[in-house]
């Protein structure tokens, strides 16, 4: 049996401070590096192997895989100068929110209304002004997800990929998991690994590890 790996990176400052972050590369807060150690751990507990780590150019992304790594005390994935061995692309970054990076969401949505700003976050092919939807991310996730991961995949390889929200919920889109009028509801914890479950190429089961 192999493994896919999808893992949110830990809360973000800019998570705890309420803001959108889209690229802005924020760190992680004191509880997100506490997140994303206890991502290893739980991977730790369950047995879970990773052999290949793909991960966006985002610090708190990169830094959620190493502390994870880490606590996994996996030693192959490190190289001579004690670097993590990662594949990153920024293909696999967070939606880019646009004019809205920065903006408390709370601020944000009395200024234009909770409304709008739901649909702003939430609609699938409705842009923020400046920035991406939904739809957009899954145009750049795809291409990468079949061309570069999904080979890797079809090896037997175990595979995690550290990313954020969006990224991830167009790539359970990209997999078939969920559809575009779907996703709106799913919400990613961050700093819980979410598992699937390959025999064979087959997918036998997916969950979140606990």
């Amino acid at each position: 049996m192999h493994n896919l790996i999808l893992l949110r990176h830990g809360q973000s400052q800019w998570n705890l401070e309420n803001r959108f972050t889209g690229w802005k590369d924020v760190p992680l807060s004191d509880k997100g590096i506490q997140e994303a150690m206890e991502a290893g751990n739980l991977m730790s507990k369950h047995n879970i192997t990773i052999e290949l780590i793909f991960c966006s150019v985002l610090q708190r992304a990169i830094e959620t895989a190493r502390l994870a790594i880490t606590e996994m005390n996996i030693k192959n994935l490190w190289n001579e100068k004690n670097e993590l061995i990662l594949i990153k692309n920024q293909a696999l970054n967070e939606r880019d929110y646009g004019n809205l990076v920065g903006l408390n969401k709370q601020e944000t949505a009395n200024k234009f209304g909770k409304e709008q700003v739901h649909i702003w976050r939430r609609s699938y092919d409705i842009s923020p002004p400046g920035g991406e939807s939904l739809k957009n991310v899954v145009e750049r996730v795809k291409p990468y997800f079949d061309n570069k991961i999904m080979p890797e995949i079809i090896k037997q390889k175990n595979v995690l990929i550290s990313a954020h929200g969006n990224s991830l919920r167009a790539m359970m889109i990209c997999m078939g998991l969920y559809k575009p009028e779907e996703i709106s509801k799913i919400e990613l914890p961050t700093g819980i690994p979410f598992v699937f479950y390959y025999e064979k190429n087959k997918l036998i089961k997916f969950e979140y590890l606990t």
